[in-house]
């Protein structure tokens, strides 16, 4: 199988994965409240990493790689934070699908930007006319998202 084509299907498999874990936060967090519902999202999710990493030797334990980092690479887990907290007070607003294709559209712009500037070390791919009536289009299709 192709490189790129398999690393698609991955991705397509992290947003399955991310309008699964979006509609149960959101369930979580009618019950615990929403700033709840974040710590115990990463409360387990440490669990669960920390297990693959130090119990099954999923990733390496080298703390010195972990410490030569750049600090902004560190921002992740603010930016994790904010994001369960924010899909799971969305979600309950207008529903799955209109939150998830506003997260994409989001996900994409800020993603074009990121290529387009060649930020954070990855390689600069420059935005097309192509690339804004692609987003024009999402950004169209979650607004008949929230037609009832």
């Amino acid at each position: 199988m192709d490189s790129k084509l398999l690393a698609l299907m991955i991705a397509a498999a992290s947003g399955l994965t991310m309008a699964l874990q979006g509609t149960l936060n959101s369930a979580l967090g009618r019950i615990a409240g929403l700033w709840e519902t974040t710590f115990i999202v990463h409360a387990v999710g440490t669990v669960v990493v920390g297990i693959l990493v130090f119990v099954c030797r999923l990733g390496t334990c080298d703390l010195g790689k972990w410490m030569g980092a750049p600090w902004y690479t560190y921002l992740g887990g603010v930016l994790s934070v904010l994001i369960v907290y924010m899909v799971a007070r969305s979600i309950p607003a207008v529903g799955v699908a209109p939150a998830t294709t506003a997260i994409i559209v989001g996900q994409v712009l800020t993603a074009a930007a990121i290529d387009h500037l060649g930020l954070f070390g990855v390689a600069r791919i420059p935005f097309s006319w192509y690339h804004m009536a692609g987003t024009f289009l999402m950004a169209g299709g979650a607004f008949l998202l929230l037609k009832k």
